[in-house]
């Protein structure tokens, strides 16, 4: 498929997005449509929505790309099921709670808990860790876009990254999160079908039926699962699942982003059954994916394909496998369907983002959410302001990013996320468990810069601390009981209990 095909293809797509928000915010785009969807969105849509934004570009390509290392192979399935164990405590514990205080960002929480202070440092911690893991996942997308299409047309990367986000400003910028819940849905149908379809057509050029595809996949150098043999590695089974549990307890129940989508629907129990819903369809498209990955493997191996290499670095680039095979090695219709599925899958995420990022700013800093703002008439102007204002930084980080990585996103986006959303964690597990406590509020945000500096400088020097120990996505307990340790440390005895 060429440069100008796949172009009109996407152009095509965003023309259908921003038709469907003015459609959406046409008869309304106050704060209260933007914020929460006004309170009314159906469990299903939210459900099967969030499913696009909780997977990215990252899942759709680096995840496949990263099953051909002997180190890793289907390892990530493991940290799937830990993911799983983590969004049914959410469930549980984290939503009812947030419903009981009929919150609009799941920060407040914390001032009501521990202070303005605390309040402020945890909204903060957010807003940087969702515009850099954001960016991440956006960059991931855009990296294709440049190499197989704008590099065509001799366009500079910059310029890539910045009519993405003018594209994604365009439809978000009005209707927020009513627009997000329904374009998310129909993203997450171009995502799952490019799925389905996909191992389909590797299948059929492979010759295999789906009993033979089955079998080839078990019986390949990159079908291991579990791996128990040694602790040290970041592969390690337990580690995994830990890792899984609190990342996703972390990013989803601590985030703004997919909370806002739950706290959308009118009731405790349509926000529960969305999240069982969710957790269950999340396991078994991740299946998917990882065999997607393998069958790839088995496609280049037999048609003599090599990974491709960094343009810059000139190393093997394994997220450039997928969209290599994708518009070089199949027919046109595959390339089309594996097109859509990545833009869907990228974009998905990114609107979120940025309707939370703006959600976020505006309730926890500009409070466009208390009764003595919301009849303001600059506000939604304002809110326009704000939405910008987080496209372009987003733009910034994905510029440096560009000149700074040279790992698989995939392993850069958990990374980065157990250093920004460990202090998170570790502000929770504090509110929700030391109830006879509150902390001495101004020393809050000195605990939530040592606790990551503690845990780099631990993670950088794990080899010869901890006998050749190395860390993975474990890092974030580690990092969320530091944060724990520094509040009990700064904490005072409560004046009343607290309920909550």
């Amino acid at each position: 498929m060429n440069a100008t095909t796949i172009l009109i293809i996407i152009l095509i797509y965003f023309g259908i997005l921003i038709l469907i928000s003015n459609i959406v915010s046409r008869k309304k785009s106050d704060n209260d449509t933007f914020f929460k969807a006004n309170k009314n969105s159906k469990w299903y849509l939210v459900a099967f929505g969030m499913i696009g934004t909780a997977l990215s570009g990252v899942t759709f390509i680096s995840v496949p790309g990263n099953v051909g290392s002997p180190e890793t192979q289907f390892s990530y399935f493991q940290f799937v099921l830990g993911n799983a164990i983590g969004f049914l405590i959410i469930a549980k514990i984290l939503l009812p709670l947030y419903y009981r205080m009929n919150l609009t960002s799941i920060y407040s929480y914390i001032e009501q808990r521990l202070g303005i202070v605390s309040y402020k440092t945890a909204a903060t911690i957010f807003l940087i860790s969702r515009t850099i893991g954001s960016s991440f996942r956006l960059y991931l997308v855009v990296i294709v876009l440049q190499r197989y299409v704008f590099d065509f047309y001799k366009i500079p990367f910059a310029i890539t990254v910045l009519i993405s986000l003018i594209l994604i400003f365009a439809y978000t910028y009005r209707g927020g999160l009513k627009t997000i819940i329904i374009t998310d849905t129909l993203q997450t149908v171009f995502l799952v079908s490019s799925v389905f379809l996909t191992i389909i057509f590797i299948c059929n050029s492979l010759e295999f039926s789906p009993i033979q595809a089955f079998e080839a996949v078990k019986n390949s150098n990159y079908s291991k699962i579990f791996f128990y043999e040694d602790y040290l590695k970041g592969t390690y089974f337990i580690k995994q699942i830990l890792g899984g549990i609190f990342v996703t307890i972390a990013m989803v129940g601590l985030d703004q982003d997919l909370m806002q989508k739950n706290l959308s629907c009118a009731t405790i129990g349509e926000a529960q059954k969305n999240m069982f819903t969710f957790t269950g369809i999340f396991v078994i498209i991740n299946i998917f994916f990882l065999s997607v990955g393998a069958l790839l493997y088995l496609f280049a191996s037999k048609n003599n394909i090599a990974i491709p290499t960094d343009l810059l670095t000139g190393k093997p680039r394994t997220d450039l496998l997928f969209p290599e095979i994708a518009f070089h090695h199949l027919a046109l219709i595959p390339s089309v369907v594996f097109l859509l599925g990545l833009t869907a899958a990228t974009f998905a995420t990114t609107d979120s983002a940025l309707t939370a990022l703006t959600t976020s700013f505006c309730v926890d800093f500009l409070n466009m959410d208390k009764a003595e703002n919301t009849m303001k008439n600059n506000q939604v102007k304002k809110r326009h302001l704000v939405h910008l204002g987080f496209s372009f930084l987003m733009f910034l980080v994905i510029i440096i990013f560009n000149y700074i990585n040279d790992a698989s996103v995939v392993t850069m986006i958990f990374k980065v996320a157990s250093y920004t959303y460990g202090p998170l964690l570790g502000l929770y597990t504090f509110g929700l468990f030391m109830k006879s406590k509150t902390v001495h509020d101004q020393f809050v945000p000195l605990v939530c810069l040592i606790s990551p500096a503690i845990c780099f400088l631990i993670s950088s020097n794990s080899v010869f601390l901890f006998g050749k120990y190395t860390f993975d996505n474990e890092l974030i307990i580690v990092n969320g009981l530091i944060t724990f340790l520094g509040l009990l440390i700064i904490s005072k005895p409560a004046v009343n209990q607290t309920k909550f």
